[in-house]
């Protein structure tokens, strides 16, 4: 939960990345507090340990829930979705943001050969977003990443990223939008 927290007011891209893989572990357990409790909740400092299992707890409640035991999403990173993808149109139709619109089309063409490889009816950034947990799961797993799965990586990176802080502006009224 502090991870979250402190992702979920520095970075929402990483954070959003971060419940992902929440979600895949809490799976892996089988949304199975008691089981959670023992092979999991272990690995945090003691001070730590009451709040992760509570959340955690109530992670797998809503994962029960919202049906997204074996597969999806939770609703709360639904919506995470749903707000950059609403920035991402604002700062697209603008002509302010040049340097964001510069990083979306140099990463445009790894978006659209990324849909035509996956569901072509997903929209761009949960793409992106596939894209770079599919990434991380690689670099977890130490499997061999080709120069082009790289090259397509970092476009789509510096373009989330890029997001990311305009989220965090957006978010303090630090953008100038006319």
């Amino acid at each position: 939960m502090k991870t979250a927290n402190q992702l979920r007011q520095s970075n929402m891209a990483e954070y959003l990345l971060y419940m992902w893989q929440m979600e895949d572990l809490l799976r892996g357990y089988g949304c199975d507090i008691d089981c959670i409790r023992q092979k999991l909740i272990p690995a945090f400092p003691e001070t730590d340990r009451a709040e992760e299992e509570r959340w955690m707890g109530e992670l797998c409640n809503m994962m029960r829930l919202e049906g997204v035991t074996e597969k999806g999403h939770l609703q709360i990173n639904k919506n995470v979705l749903l707000q950059f993808t609403e920035l991402h149109q604002r700062l697209t139709a603008s002509n302010r943001y040049p340097d964001y619109n510069a990083a979306y089309y140099k990463a445009l063409p790894f978006i659209v050969e990324l849909q035509h490889k996956g569901q072509m009816d997903e929209p761009e950034l949960e793409s992106c977003f596939n894209a770079l947990y599919g990434m991380l799961l690689l670099r977890l797993q130490k499997k061999e990443i080709s120069t082009g799965t790289q090259e397509a990586m970092q476009a789509i990176s510096v373009f989330i990223g890029l997001l990311a802080d305009y989220y965090c502006k957006d978010k303090n009224n630090e953008l100038n939008e006319e």
